[in-house]
């Protein structure tokens, strides 16, 4: 009995030692490739693992996911100033913010020079792909088809 509650005690204090705060973008890209091995090892587990394989699998990929949204929120926490630009004021006079979804047409004044974002890299934003730039609407960032103003991705909530 007694070493049932010592190995429970120990179990609860070795918890929060194991969430680790994420300090650097190396960090993060661990995490993601973590996420792709269980992914990978949850498709082998579907092709060639009995049931009960796949269900430890899954909660495998669950739990790497939440680790990478939990170091993700850590280095935005220590990061803050990165995420944090002046007021944002729309081309348009009158203007008023409304949410964007993929395939949306944007009017070329809110992808002018004025909202691009120049290094995407600083705020962990892929490169864009030729003839698309990443742009800032409101606190979204959207990726931008220059040539006709399709909104190809959207990130909501991204600045503060």
């Amino acid at each position: 009995m007694r070493k049932l509650i010592f190995t429970a005690l120990m179990a609860a204090v070795a918890l929060p030692a194991t969430s680790a705060i994420a300090q650097s973008r190396g960090e993060l890209q661990r995490d993601r490739m973590e996420i792709q091995r269980q992914q990978q090892q949850l498709d082998h587990a579907r092709r060639y693992g009995t049931q009960q394989d796949v269900r430890k699998q899954q909660r495998d990929v669950r739990e790497a996911r939440r680790e990478y949204r939990e170091d993700w929120q850590d280095y935005r926490r220590t990061n803050r100033n990165a995420f944090r630009r002046p007021a944002y004021a729309a081309p348009v006079r009158g203007w008023r913010y409304r949410p964007v979804t993929v395939g949306y047409s944007l009017p070329r004044a809110f992808y002018g020079q004025r909202y691009l974002i120049g290094n995407p890299a600083a705020y962990r934003l892929g490169a864009p792909r030729a003839g698309t730039r990443w742009v800032r609407y409101g606190n979204d960032v959207l990726l931008v088809n220059m040539r006709t103003g399709r909104v190809l991705t959207v990130h909501r909530g991204f600045f503060w």
